[in-house]
């Protein structure tokens, strides 16, 4: 089936798999640099599902030398103050937790800076003259999330608040090394040597669950959402170590045919701790716990492997929805939800 390219193209109605294809041309988006001014003691990051996930990735690269927190709630943690620099992130820009938090650091004289693709969020930023940068417009916010980073990092740098040297202009690079690698998944590529073809057929059926360390802990989480919105499957994450202080106990318990598809994210640059971690655990499960597919993260850097691991979970579950037979774009029912919750 996932070699039937008229099938594909009959199922994939948006090109989420040519979008998938073009992500690496988001990295050399150029944003205009905002002008940052100020002192800040903590750094607050708001933003809902695909529109939190650069917040995420910022923390494994290119990291943070101040207090960083991501607020995913409708109210912001009660240390912001004009002290911290506050950025509000919405690509639809009418996220109704993201612009209540914002009007809460407002009130706390908090600096505001906007990321978005429209909506009240462009609308708030334009009126009251806070730096804004316009995310460009593609099919759902989940796909515009190296938009957000490139944007996330072009802020950071104005502000003097990034730890790496030229982040955007490894960003910028990293376009080149993901526009290589994401040739080797497109759908023109046959399933006997497209990985992503591969794994997708091994998860389909059942519930998936993604692991990662803390430095491809980001990655889990948008395979997590990845999975549930492109492919319409239930898919859960978490990370290593805290999965072996209570989670892994789960697994060891009956049945023994457990109907999940256990997906490890294993990064050469994680702690050696958490790649040993990985291993006895894979040891200690053996028989309890279905056996992981094992992805080894390319890369030389951590960004490098952080945009590979994001890129291969885009195609691993775009695949999974063809072979679910449902498009992969659309969440219905997400949009269905929100009309529900406005009555």
């Amino acid at each position: 089936m996932l070699d039937n390219l008229k099938y594909i193209h009959q199922r994939d109605g948006q090109d989420a798999l040519g979008i998938a294809e073009r992500q690496w041309r988001q990295l050399q988006h150029e944003f205009e640099k905002p002008k940052i001014d100020g002192r800040f003691d903590s750094i607050v990051f708001a933003g809902m599902g695909g529109s939190a996930l650069a917040g995420l990735l910022s923390q494994s690269w290119p990291g943070y030398s101040l207090p960083f927190e991501i607020c995913r709630q409708y109210h912001i943690p009660k240390y912001v103050s004009d002290k911290t620099l506050f950025i509000a992130s919405s690509y639809s820009g009418n996220t109704e937790e993201t612009l209540s938090a914002l009007a809460e650091a407002e009130a706390k004289g908090a600096k505001i800076v906007v990321i978005a693709g429209g909506g009240q969020l462009q609308e708030t930023a334009e009126a009251k003259n806070y730096p804004l940068m316009l995310i460009p417009k593609v099919e759902q916010p989940r796909y515009s999330v190296l938009y957000s980073l490139k944007a996330l990092v072009t802020i950071l740098e104005a502000a003097g608040l990034v730890q790496e040297a030229q982040a955007t202009v490894s960003i910028h690079q990293a376009g080149d090394f993901l526009k290589q690698k994401v040739a080797t998944w497109t759908a023109t590529v046959p399933t006997k040597d497209n990985p992503a073809k591969k794994l997708a057929e091994e998860l389909a059926g059942k519930s998936i669950v993604i692991y990662g360390g803390p430095l491809m802990a980001p990655a889990a989480y948008k395979w997590k959402i990845s999975f549930n919105e492109n492919a319409k499957n239930v898919a859960w994450w978490n990370q290593y170590p805290e999965f072996n202080h209570n989670e892994m106990i789960g697994w060891a318990s009956h049945p023994i045919e457990k109907p999940y598809g256990v997906v490890d994210l294993r990064s050469n640059l994680e702690h050696p701790r958490v790649q040993k971690r990985f291993e006895v655990t894979e040891k200690l499960l053996s028989g309890r716990c279905p056996s992981p597919n094992v992805v080894e993260v390319q890369g030389e850097t951590i960004l490098e492997q952080l945009l590979w691991a994001v890129a291969f979970g885009d195609f691993v579950s775009i695949y999974l929805a063809l072979l679910n037979n449902v498009n992969p774009a659309p969440v219905d029912l997400v949009e269905k939800f929100k009309l529900e919750l406005d009555k």
